[in-house]
C-alpha cells in the first residue's frame, strides 16, 4: 500500500506538473492561431467569426507591401547569419575537438560569450563602437550583429558531434593516401551534418526573431518583420500580425516535423 500511494503522488506530481507546463507553453501559441482566423476588425479573444481574410489581406501585395519587404529584409539577415556562423562554427566547433586541456578550457567560453550576454546590451554597444569607428546603422552591420550574438548556437550544436567522433576515422583517411582538404570534405563534414542543420535551424529562428540587435543596428530603409509586428500592435492592433504569428509557427512545425523524421533517431 506505501508503494502504491508512493507511486500514485508521484505520477500526479510529475504529470500535474509537466501537464501545466506543456499548458503553459501551448496555451498562447493556440489563442494566438484562433485570433489570426477572426472575421472582426481587431485582436479579440474569442474571436467574431472564422473568416481567412486576414491571411488573404497580409498575402495581398499592395495592401501589405510593407511587410512583405520586412518578411524579405528579416529572411535576408537571417538567411546571411546562417551561412556567416557557418564559416566560423564549424572550423571551430573541429579545431575545438581536437585540443585538451587548459587551452580548450579557456576559449570555449569566449565563444559561447554572446548567449551568456543579453542581445540588448550587445546591440547598444554595437551601436556604440560601430559610431566611433564609422560605421553607419545598415543591413551588414545587422547580419554581423546577429552573427556574433547566435552564431554560437551554430558552435553548440556541430562541437556536440565533432568531440565525440572518433579521431580514427581522419586518421585512417589520412592513412589511405586522402589530403586535408579530401578528408574534410568526404569524412568530416559528413558527419558533421546534423549538427550543422540543427544549428542552422536554431541561428535562423532566433535571427528571424530578434528584435533587440536589429533595432540597434538595423537603419531605415532595413524594416525587419519582429519591429514591423510590434508598429503594427502599437498603432491599431492590426489582426494580421496574428495571421503573421499563425504563418511562423505553422512553418516552425512543419520544418521541425520534418527534420524529427528525416534525422530524429531511429528504432
Amino acid at each position: 500500500m506505501r508503494d502504491a500511494a508512493s507511486t500514485f503522488l508521484y505520477r500526479a506530481f510529475v504529470y500535474g506538473i509537466g501537464g501545466l507546463a506543456i499548458l503553459y507553453l501551448i496555451a498562447p501559441i493556440a489563442i494566438a492561431l484562433v485570433m489570426s482566423f477572426t472575421a472582426g476588425q481587431t485582436l479579440q479573444f474569442p474571436p467574431q467569426g472564422l473568416s481567412l481574410r486576414w491571411y488573404a489581406a497580409l498575402l495581398d501585395p499592395v495592401v501589405s507591401a510593407t511587410e512583405h519587404i520586412a518578411a524579405f529584409n528579416s529572411l535576408k539577415i537571417a538567411g546571411l547569419a546562417v551561412i556567416g556562423s557557418l564559416l566560423f562554427a564549424v572550423p571551430a566547433s573541429i579545431g575545438m575537438a581536437r585540443i585538451r586541456g587548459r587551452a580548450a578550457n579557456l576559449t570555449e567560453p569566449l565563444l559561447l560569450a554572446p548567449l551568456v550576454l543579453p542581445s540588448l546590451v550587445y546591440g547598444l554597444a554595437a551601436l556604440v563602437v560601430s559610431s566611433l569607428v564609422g560605421l553607419r546603422p545598415s543591413l551588414w552591420l545587422t547580419v554581423a550583429g546577429h552573427i556574433v550574438v547566435f552564431g554560437p548556437l551554430m558552435y553548440r550544436a556541430t562541437a556536440v558531434i565533432a568531440q565525440g567522433m572518433d579521431p580514427s576515422l581522419a586518421e585512417a583517411s589520412t592513412t589511405l593516401g586522402a589530403t586535408p582538404v579530401t578528408t574534410l570534405r568526404r569524412v568530416i563534414l559528413p558527419l558533421l551534418v546534423p549538427g550543422i542543420l540543427a544549428g542552422a535551424f536554431l541561428v535562423f529562428i532566433q535571427s528571424l526573431d530578434n528584435v533587440s540587435v536589429s533595432l540597434f543596428l538595423a537603419d531605415a530603409r532595413t524594416t525587419v518583420l519582429p519591429l514591423r509586428m510590434f508598429a503594427m500592435i502599437e498603432e491599431s492592433l492590426d489582426v494580421r500580425v496574428a495571421a503573421m504569428s499563425g504563418i511562423l509557427i505553422a512553418v516552425t512545425l512543419v520544418v521541425v516535423v520534418a527534420g524529427r523524421k528525416l534525422f530524429g533517431p531511429s528504432r
